[in-house]
């Protein structure tokens, strides 16, 4: 338990507690082992919606492919549930809370399923930080990053980081030319392998991202590197 004084005449106390979490996992249908790609979404979004996405990458087909879904749901604006990742409130509980989480996840993927290396995560927007959090906890060969920043405690480092690719869309308004800029240089800075994928579009999956991470995929599967 944490306390901190707040104001005046109260003070903010806080405890763990065990809650649920859901994630969808798409089984190959070829022979095992598989190789295994883990996936974090958006904001405002859920597993089933990252799920697609990431099945529409070019040869997942030969992976087991992951989508864990944020711990905290609310109702769209449409009526749907949909989940977020954290807030700036009690940000440093929540992302020990979701660090956990992910390793309680892989930790059931590996008693319950037959995979072996290689493992990348995948990231869009919100769900690129865990992506990025998640390759410096837990030992990765890649991470795809499609508009999301390096999360300050990545930066901060030090942090064994696999290589990463980096997706921006010219016209996102969210993920700037300028933050692109300033992630290389930590990335450089913490010695990770960084390759970037620029397309003509904004803060959305397109087919060029999804094949330039197929790229990555297919060499991480056939023993090349990231390279």
């Amino acid at each position: 338990m944490s306390t901190e004084h707040v104001g005046r005449g109260h003070v903010v106390r806080t405890l763990s507690t065990e809650t649920h979490g859901r994630y969808l996992v798409r089984v190959p249908s070829g022979s095992a082992p598989w190789p295994m790609l883990v996936g974090f979404h958006g904001y405002g979004e859920s597993a089933e919606t990252h799920l697609n996405e990431l099945l529409r990458i070019p040869g997942t087909d030969e992976w087991l492919v992951v989508a864990v879904q944020a711990l905290h749901p609310f109702y769209a604006k449409a009526g749907g549930v949909v989940t977020s990742w954290m807030t700036s409130q009690d940000r440093e509980l929540a992302i020990a809370d979701n660090l956990h989480y992910v390793g309680r996840v892989l930790e059931q993927l590996h008693t319950e399923h037959p995979v072996q290396a290689p493992l990348a995560f995948v990231g869009f927007s919100q769900g690129g930080a865990m992506a990025y959090r998640a390759a410096a906890r837990y030992s990765a060969d890649a991470v795809l990053i499609l508009a999301a920043d390096v999360p300050p405690d990545v930066a901060s480092g030090p942090h064994r980081v696999p290589p990463v690719l980096i997706g921006r869309g010219r016209q996102d308004r969210w993920y700037t030319a300028e933050a692109l800029d300033d992630d290389r240089a930590v990335l450089t800075r913490l010695e990770v392998a960084v390759e970037v994928c620029e397309f003509d579009d904004g803060h959305i999956w397109t087919d060029v991202f999804r094949d330039a991470a197929a790229r990555v995929l297919d060499r991480l599967r056939t023993g090349a590197g990231t390279a």
